[in-house]
């Protein structure tokens, strides 16, 4: 059996063959992702992993409906600020 791959390199690997034509990232849930992690690490927890990642700015993850989206660095798309966005329609 080919070595295992390490935690970044599984995620990685799960954003890019995972993802649905046209979207650059994968939801945890409902693109099975959660389950293979655990599957495939002896049930460790893909919460902790992808925060390490994602704090160590190798992944990218997004708050959403029923989850979280994760995304290559690259392929993240931007945060609006809804701050300076309140601001402005407020004149200030």
């Amino acid at each position: 059996m080919a070595e295992k791959l390490s935690h970044e390199e599984f995620v990685k690997k799960a954003i890019v063959s995972l993802r649905k034509e046209g979207y650059k990232g994968i939801h945890t849930v409902y693109s099975g992702f959660n389950t293979a992690f655990k599957k495939y690490f002896d049930g460790e927890d893909p919460i902790k992993v992808t925060n390490q990642l994602s704090a160590e700015g190798k992944i990218v993850i997004r708050p959403v409906k029923g989850g979280v989206m994760l995304y290559l660095p690259e392929d993240a798309p931007q945060m609006k600020d809804a701050g300076e966005d309140a601001l402005k329609k407020m004149g200030l």
